[in-house]
């Protein structure tokens, strides 16, 4: 097994085991930033490796790796390990505010690295099974960091989203039962009937009819964990409850994982039903995701529900792109989504500090950011205005190319999109502006706040709308090409 790749898995699932026994005594959270950078230590020289020698396949079959999820990991492990630098400050000021215990902060950090660890078994499996358990892991512990403040409001946004959450999972289950089952017919028993790289190869020969009703299911199962609307119930209050670092992971990671897993399957349904079938099915879920997110978010008080909702609305945009299909969209799609995870885990840095620099989340509440921190303010100003796709960010980019590609595609759905858009850009802009530029009423923190993750990702950002380096921009074709 390679080693990189080995490094990779045992990394987060090491640093989980330490930080359960140690995750309570105050250099945790530099222990949780040295786990998180050795797994994206790992994850760079794995992307160096598949880059050089093309897919790597290991552990009997079971763990893949091709430039589509190579991608995934590199930016999993990145914001990982940027959020894991973040929350050392942030979680420094929650515990002297008692807003978390020792044993909360235990379980914080070793349930972070057990995250991570999931996210990134999600990613490099080949295997439809281990993908479902892995995300039904990813479930369970975020379930416990969601709660951990043990508030009313946050055991509530937990409970919600371990039933939502767990009800979509189980539909995800039948969903890969069905295609086990089309797939014995043509590959035989045995778990080789769930290695995604044996499906591939036989997809025109599966039972179509059996592979439209696995779809239904697996996209109810895995849009769920995406937050398509009507599926998205859970996600602005497990925003809203949970740490912010949780809050930057989730939106900026969980939600990209959950889209990778219906992708893969999407691939297998429209080779076997040799018709656009799933295709169909992501425009439609995407573009109602868009549309009922942006018309939510004008009714929003609190800043990270707001935001959570634009989380909703971005992850409907690129599910649309993707259901589009084709390689400018595909490529679109990819972009917008490393974009997206970036910038909106920036913001929600900047908004965890705003909220504990005032004591709320409460948007009428917060006021002046720019004249008392104005680091925080103006961070939290460039990442709206980059998610809100002005120029020259990257979100732009790839929003130009979703729009343009929809024009020549899709033309009946570009007025929608352009409407939507516009309803989320005065909605946000209008909230944010006061938070930044209004009369102070927020205090100085006691520790300084760390932002260097913040501007780090909103610079990416800004080099992916300016430019894109060819090995990258080679990276993305790949990957759109492995899409359809």
């Amino acid at each position: 097994m390679p080693i990189e790749l080995l490094a990779l898995l045992l990394s987060p699932l090491a640093g989980s085991a330490v930080l359960a026994l140690v995750g309570h005594r105050p250099r945790a959270a530099e222990v949780n930033a040295v786990f998180s950078s050795l797994s994206f230590a790992a994850a760079a020289v794995l992307v160096a490796r598949v880059i050089e020698s093309g897919p790597l396949v290991a552990l009997g079959e079971q763990l893949f790796v091709d430039s589509l999820n190579v991608f995934l990991v590199a930016l999993t492990a990145f914001v990982a390990m940027t959020t894991s630098f973040f929350s050392r400050p942030y979680m420094r000021v929650e515990r002297d505010h008692r807003r978390v215990t020792g044993p909360g902060m235990r379980l914080y950090h070793s349930m972070y690295q057990l995250f991570s660890f999931t996210m990134l078994l999600v990613l490099t499996t080949n295997n439809l099974g281990v993908m479902w358990v892995a995300m039904e892991a990813a479930t369970l512990t975020t379930v416990l960091l969601v709660a951990l403040y043990r508030t009313h409001a946050s055991l509530e946004a937990a409970w919600k989203y371990f039933i939502l959450c767990g009800v979509g999972i189980a539909q995800a289950l039948f969903g890969t039962i069905l295609v086990y089952f089309a797939a014995e017919k043509v590959l035989g028993p045995g778990t080789g009937s769930l290695l995604w790289t044996h499906l591939d190869a036989v997809k025109t020969e599966l039972q179509p009819t059996v592979m439209s009703i696995a779809f239904v299911f697996l996209l109810v199962g895995y849009g769920t964990k995406v937050g398509l609307v009507p599926l998205h119930n859970w996600l602005p209050d497990a925003h809203a409850e949970g740490p912010t670092p949780i809050s930057a992971v989730l939106s900026g990671l969980l939600l990209n994982v959950a889209l990778y897993a219906l992708i893969r399957c999407k691939v297998i349904t429209d080779g076997a039903l040799e018709r656009p079938f799933a295709s169909a099915l992501l425009m439609g879920f995407g573009l109602v995701s868009v549309v009922v997110a942006a018309f939510f978010l004008s009714r929003q008080r609190d800043v990270k529900r707001m935001f959570a909702y634009s989380s909703i609305e971005h992850m409907g945009l690129i599910t649309f792109a993707f259901g589009m299909g084709g390689p400018v969209a595909s490529f679109a799609g990819l972009l917008h989504m490393t974009v997206h995870s970036l910038t909106k885990s920036a913001i929600f840095f900047t908004a965890g500090h705003a909220a504990q620099q005032t004591g709320t989340q409460l948007m009428e509440n917060i006021r002046g950011l720019a004249q008392v921190t104005p680091t925080v303010g103006w961070g939290l100003m460039l990442g709206t205005v980059a998610i809100l796709g002005m120029p020259p960010f990257g979100v732009f980019a790839s929003e130009f190319l979703i729009l343009t590609t929809t024009i020549a595609v899709q033309p009946w759905a570009a007025p929608v999109l352009l409407l939507s858009l516009g309803v989320s850009f005065a909605a946000i802009f209008g909230k944010v502006q006061p938070l930044v530029f209004g009369e102070p009423t927020a205090a100085r923190l006691p520790h300084p706040p760390a932002l260097v993750p913040v501007f780090t990702h909103l610079a990416l950002v800004l080099m992916l709308g300016l430019f894109i380096p060819p090995s990258l921009a080679d990276w993305y074709r790949q990957a759109a090409r492995l899409i359809g």
